[in-house]
């Protein structure tokens, strides 16, 4: 079997990009990263999804942005918008993150002889991120393969967006069909220390409506 990385949040995107790898017959090798983000309950839940998707193994490295701040994720002043930010990249993004875990990833590929990373972006229904582009994946392949010695020695590295044209209703649906349990998921920003999601928040928002339009019981606990 060949080996994957697969970035594993704890959330249903990359829920979903974990079993698609799985079902492309990949020896998954799951990577979360606990950077200081304001929920800790999704690392709990990456390791649910871990555990329930038979990864070969599971790695939780962690690092401290809340150094840097600049994000409502990594800085307790900064409130989580629950107003949508139309035309915006809300105060959620965190600076530089995919950066940074696509290049764990990397790293983690390199000493596996693995030449495949599953990332679970997207760039339909989101958040208007601008590390979830395709322009962006495709840059950060090309560097990657410029700047590693496997990459040089012939070991090509391929990053995977299998989400990345998908809307959150055909996100759930092609994980249903691949037998996730979203249950075990959390995608909130300010999940409490229990996994129940706040309900209000962005990526609740985009949650609940997936749910709604793909016609699947969201088995989500919310606060309001």
């Amino acid at each position: 079997m060949k080996k994957a990385v697969v970035l594993l949040s704890g959330g249903l995107d990359s829920a979903t990009t974990l079993a698609i790898a799985n079902d492309k017959q990949y020896e998954c090798y799951a990577l979360s990263v606990d950077y200081g983000q304001r929920s800790e309950s999704e690392l709990n839940a990456a390791k649910q999804v871990a555990k329930a998707l038979s990864v070969f193994e599971h790695k939780i490295i962690k690092i401290d942005l809340t150094s840097f701040g600049g994000s409502a994720l990594t800085d307790q002043t900064i409130k989580i918008p629950t107003a949508g930010e139309i035309g915006a990249i809300p105060v959620t993004y965190v600076p530089a993150r995919n950066t940074i875990m696509l290049s764990l990833a990397l790293a983690w590929a390199e000493t596996l002889h693995c030449q495949d990373v599953f990332v679970g972006v997207n760039a339909v229904d989101y958040s208007g991120y601008p590390d979830c582009r395709p322009e962006y994946i495709k840059a950060f392949e090309h560097m990657a393969n410029l700047a590693t010695k496997a990459a040089v020695e012939g070991e090509k590295l391929t990053v995977h967006a299998p989400l990345m044209d998908l809307s959150k209703k055909e996100i759930i649906q092609t994980g249903v069909a691949l037998g996730v349990d979203y249950s075990l998921t959390v995608s909130c920003y300010q999940a409490d220390e229990t996994g129940r999601a706040c309900g209000v928040c962005d990526s609740c928002r985009i949650r609940r409506e997936g749910f709604y339009a793909a016609g699947v019981l969201d088995a989500t606990h919310y606060i309001a």
